[in-house]
């Protein structure tokens, strides 16, 4: 018997935010797997902020979308018919092909999860690209040492709700985040472990940055760009170091939006900017989930998450979290009974 499904497209290149026009919500059917393939019925998807790139028609680290195809992003899900050697039905999975009810999928093109102790959606966030992106960023790209002063973009995000939590591991004496507004800045302290926040929506953030750290950062890990960089750029101490994983103050302009005008700094004071793309070091994704599931055995660390239910409401839970409305990761739940 055919398995129908549905699938959000999008239908058009959006210019500036994107609206609810720019998708449309599509039935269809999905093929039988081929051999050495798995039919997976999708219970969680994830909502990323990198998706609003690929919503243009340029050259980058991933190719643009379709128009009139299904977007794409990660995705765990239960295989239900398996014609590979290596997969079982009923097995979880982590996969790339997410904005639809059932996927047709290589089995070499998906992750098999071992979910005892922990929900599969946690390998949408804190044990996945998220959770990877923050570890890499902070032990590696701009290394905390300990007794350092850390200062986190979008702090109350995906990536900043784990970002908080590894900076603690690796010995900071504080962390600093930046969110959006009174009530993402509360909760950066009193739940998400931060020493001290700032509401950058609240006035310019170079003076709150200079009186939340007046001696000084020595790290930054950087989703955002634009005036927060220039802040952090100003606050860093010599030998500063950078970590760069996103540029959220650009994606939705519609031209070039001015950059740092302090540049100079990172020669006078010898510092270290470095770029990172988490698809580039898949390989480090066991060692971080060994890590992070224990501290979430032991409730040493409770990730935030904003879920929304339905496939059918997923574009209104992108169009949220590109105007900041999630705390944590932004999960679309695709199965209510999937844990």
């Amino acid at each position: 018997m055919s398995t129908t499904s549905r699938e959000v497209h999008l239908v058009a290149r959006p210019a500036g935010m994107p609206s609810p026009s720019d998708f449309a919500l599509v039935e269809t059917v999905v093929p039988e797997p081929a051999p050495g393939e798995v039919l997976v019925r999708n219970d969680w998807m994830s909502v990323d902020p990198s998706m609003r790139g690929r919503m243009r028609d340029v050259p980058s680290y991933l190719p643009p979308f379709a128009l009139g195809a299904p977007l794409e992003g990660a995705a765990v899900g239960t295989v239900v018919k398996s014609r590979s050697g290596t997969l079982r039905d009923g097995d979880v999975v982590w996969h790339h092909f997410g904005w639809r009810d059932y996927a047709v999928v290589r089995a070499g093109e998906t992750h098999r999860l071992d979910t005892t102790g922990v929900r599969g959606s946690d390998y949408l966030g804190a044990l996945g690209m998220p959770g990877l992106t923050a570890y890499l960023a902070l032990s590696e790209f701009a290394p905390v040492h300990p007794g350092d002063v850390v200062f986190i973009s979008a702090a109350a995000g995906a990536v900043g709700v784990v970002a908080a939590r590894v900076a603690r591991h690796l010995g900071a004496a504080a962390v600093i985040g930046s969110a959006g507004g009174p009530e993402k800045a509360r909760r950066l302290v009193e739940q998400l472990g931060y020493d001290r926040a700032i509401d950058y929506k609240s006035g310019p953030i170079g003076p709150a940055l200079r009186a939340a750290a007046p001696g000084g950062i020595d790290v930054y890990l950087d989703s955002v760009g634009g005036d927060q960089l220039e802040a952090a750029l100003d606050a860093l101490r010599t030998g500063g170091r950078v970590a760069v994983c996103g540029s959220a103050s650009q994606a939705n302009a519609a031209g070039p939006v001015p950059g740092p005008a302090n540049l100079a700094l990172i020669t006078k004071k010898r510092l270290t900017l470095r770029g990172l793309i988490v698809l580039d070091h898949l390989e480090r994704w066991p060692e971080w989930i060994a890590l992070a599931r224990g501290w979430l055995a032991d409730g040493s660390f409770v990730p935030a998450t904003t879920v929304v239910d339905g496939l059918e409401n997923a574009v209104g839970a992108l169009l949220g979290m590109l105007s900041g409305a999630n705390v944590g990761k932004m999960l679309v739940r695709l199965n209510r009974a999937a844990a």
